[in-house]
């Protein structure tokens, strides 16, 4: 039994649009205006912001059914500076297996350049007897058409859905890089954990851009995360990114007047003494950070500097962007920061 669009469309999470092209089954996590504004945006910075927007990130399948086996089939295309990916098959919480093009690292190797195909592909999974809560993470890295989606002939088929939303706003550490899992990206875990849909506006090498909190969803989110200030202190001065920070807020909090906010302030990365950049010293970064929300309501701050620990091999280049054990750290320990009654 192939899954219609319909069937697709009801299970799929994450996504603020659906359609079917050609190829298959399309979801954006980005609506057409934020994508339409990425496009001079990326002109602007030379980078391929626009091409970013249309990872998946964040976007999981998510349904019961009492089918044994489940095969899938998918394109991916390149839309960001990695080119390895993984679609993640999960069995009530175990991972059965996944499509990716890659052969797993060894530890302590920068494996973030890994020249790996592109195109199509294709795989069976065993799903176990009896009903079954499963869930299909599409990958942070790549776009990612979903071309046939199969299940035995009459099962179930289930959504699961959270009635929370938590919108992820970010750089590229909050789109994904550098787990090779994703399930196991810290934005993903802790929106597992405090029972949320992840919707995810994270864009690797992006800063404080106040036009992007001023484009509202179609829904409201219940919890906003926001984590920026590394590339902020690599690119601009020290006045400029607080005008953008301060701009940033402020239009966020028009936006969504009454959700709780959450800025993360960022983690440690191997080169944060350098002193070649305009910024200033990189502790100033959370520092100002600390100083801008204190004045908006219903708004924390949780220190991200000791989130992970200051170890090359928790990080998949050896610097900055955790890998999928650097995640496990950040996770846990954002959660374990987050205010009592936001958990």
């Amino acid at each position: 039994m192939k899954l219609t669009f319909d069937q697709l469309a009801a299970v799929t999470t994450g996504a603020v649009e659906l359609y079917e092209t050609q190829q298959g089954f399309v979801a954006q996590r980005f609506t057409e205006a934020q994508r339409e504004a990425y496009k001079p945006r990326s002109e602007e910075f030379n980078d391929t912001f626009y091409a970013k927007t249309l990872g998946t990130s964040g976007i999981i399948l998510r349904f019961r059914t009492d089918s044994p086996w489940l095969k899938l089939a998918v394109h991916v295309e390149r839309s960001s500076s990695r080119k390895y990916f993984s679609v993640d098959v999960v069995t009530d919480g175990e991972r059965v297996g996944s499509l990716d093009n890659f052969q797993e690292p060894e530890t302590g190797t920068d494996y973030t350049q890994m020249d790996v195909p592109m195109g199509d592909f294709a795989g069976e999974f065993p799903l176990g007897a009896g009903e079954k809560t499963v869930y299909i993470y599409l990958p942070w890295s790549v776009q990612c058409v979903i071309t046939s989606l199969e299940l035995a002939d009459g099962a179930a088929v289930i959504p699961v859905k959270y009635e929370k939303h938590l919108l992820a706003f970010g750089d590229s550490i909050t789109h994904g890089y550098d787990a090779l899992r994703n399930l196991n990206k810290y934005i993903t875990r802790l929106a597992e954990s405090l029972g949320m849909e992840e919707h995810n506006k994270a864009i690797g090498g992006e800063v404080f851009w106040p036009a992007l909190a001023a484009m509202a969803d179609p829904f409201t989110p219940d919890l906003i995360t926001v984590a920026y200030g590394t590339n902020d202190w690599r690119h601009f001065s020290y006045d400029v990114v607080k005008a953008n920070c301060e701009g940033f807020f402020r239009n966020l909090r028009k936006t969504y007047p009454n959700t709780p906010i959450v800025a993360v302030t960022p983690i440690w990365r191997a080169d944060n003494a350098s002193k070649e950049q305009p910024f200033g010293p990189f502790p100033l970064v959370g520092q100002m950070i600390r100083q801008i929300v204190a004045e908006l309501d219903n708004a924390y701050v949780v220190e991200g500097w000791d989130l992970v620990p200051m170890d090359t091999n928790l990080f998949g280049d050896l610097r900055l962007h955790p890998n999928d054990a650097g995640f496990v750290h950040y996770a846990r320990n954002l959660l374990a920061a987050f205010p009592d009654e936001l958990k």
